[in-house]
């Protein structure tokens, strides 16, 4: 193979989460220092504010302008580097081109999507001819799925550690968390609840919790997700359904299909509030505004509405403070076979969707492009869990403020 000209692209730099990227990749790495990297994007004159924004280190920072519904674009920009990161979204209507070259050309590629109708559309078209040029596709490397897919990861090697076995039911309950929503994420929501409102198949699809995986996938167990406020034997509390384990429970059962932890492996997500009476209120109230923010944003009239006067535009999002003020504390309860248990966490130290998402984003990137040969995963769409190990996780708790603990 031709030497590349760059490590990685950053693709989308100029947007919300892509600044957030650049900056990081430049205070980690610097420029030419340990990865050699570019910013992307349709812009020229967004990608120079951005570039500007980033200090008088980043005067030498490439350049690249292309847009994302161009082929020829996206197969020249593939064919500079070794992998792109891509934050354009919603990836459901910028997104293709670019896994379509990537798939062309053999060039690797990681995002932070949480549109699972597009992943499995992106995967029926492509993989094929990903595994013919060997590009290693990974969707969903932000806070949607890494620490859902990656704490499972975790957790199933320190249960085989202790146990000699993988447990077969996990649960994810997220006890705590602080963040804000960015434009570029209600945009792909909104995106994704238009179409369902369209689309009957689309319904169907997305209450399928198998629809990530290969097909011929063994579904001899049923999945069981949190839909409703609900008393929950697992964590002691009431729970409410967690909005990204629509994303999330999916991208870990193609986990398990493409390696498996066990027979009739279970895994569900949910969101902690307290026992007692204080907790069912706060778990239907959690509920109920859910479901009236899906009902606005399924009628025109009332979507119109929301994204006007409501919600924030894209390239909008929390400020600076609120990115580091941010957290979450993530819980996972694992079951063997017979009836072992094991308790982890996984925590971050920033706001889950942005300041936390652009470095686990980054440097799932840089471990795929320089660390993880192309013999040891060959061309496809993998997930987190099954491109990665433990290189990752060091990867994370040593420069993106991730934690991955046993607590019993």
């Amino acid at each position: 193979m031709t030497e590349k000209k760059y490590d990685i692209i950053v693709f989308g730099a100029t947007s919300f989460v892509g600044q957030i990227l650049c900056r990081y990749m430049l205070d980690e790495y610097g420029l030419q220092r340990d990865v050699r990297w570019a910013a992307a994007g349709r812009s020229q004159a967004k990608l120079e504010s951005v570039r500007s924004s980033l200090g008088s280190g980043a005067r030498e920072l490439p350049l690249i302008v292309a847009d994302a519904l161009s082929e020829p674009d996206m197969t020249e920009l593939c064919k500079q580097t070794r992998l792109v990161i891509s934050t354009v979204g919603p990836y459901a209507l910028y997104g293709e081109a670019l896994v379509k070259a990537c798939a062309e050309t053999g060039t690797d590629y990681v995002d932070l999507t949480g549109e699972a109708q597009w992943v499995r559309k992106m995967i029926y078209a492509y993989e094929p001819r990903a595994r013919e040029t060997g590009a290693r596709i990974v969707p969903s490397c932000g806070f949607d799925s890494i620490p859902s897919d990656m704490g499972v990861w975790h957790l199933q090697s320190n249960a085989r550690a202790r146990f000699g076995q993988n447990c077969t039911q996990v649960a994810m309950r997220v006890k705590a968390a602080k963040g804000g929503a960015s434009g570029g994420t209600i945009a792909s929501m909104l995106n994704l609840v238009e179409e369902a409102s369209k689309d009957s198949q689309l319904r169907k699809e997305l209450t399928d919790p198998y629809s990530l995986c290969p097909p011929g996938t063994p579904r001899n167990k049923a999945q069981r997700s949190i839909q409703t406020a609900q008393k929950d034997p697992i964590a002691g509390t009431w729970v409410a359904p967690f909005v990204m384990a629509a994303i999330n429970e999916r991208v870990v059962m193609r986990s398990n299909a493409l390696a498996p932890y066990a027979d009739g492996f279970t895994y569900n997500e949910a969101v902690m509030t307290r026992p007692g009476f204080g907790g069912a209120v706060a778990a239907n109230a959690m509920v109920a505004g859910m479901g009236a923010f899906m009902l606005a944003a399924a009628l025109p009239p009332t979507r119109a509405a929301l994204e006007r006067f409501v919600l924030p535009s894209p390239g909008e999002g929390p400020s600076p403070e609120a990115q580091e003020n941010g957290y979450y504390d993530l819980r996972f309860f694992g079951t063997t076979k017979d009836g072992q248990t094991i308790r982890t966490k996984v925590t971050g130290d920033r706001d889950p969707g942005y300041g936390s998402t652009a470095k686990m984003l980054a440097e799932a990137g840089i471990c795929l492009a320089l660390e993880v040969s192309k013999d040891e995963r060959r061309g496809g769409f993998w997930t987190t869990a099954t491109a990665f190990d433990e290189r990752l996780i060091n990867r994370l708790t040593r420069n993106a403020g991730l934690g991955f603990e046993v607590l019993g």
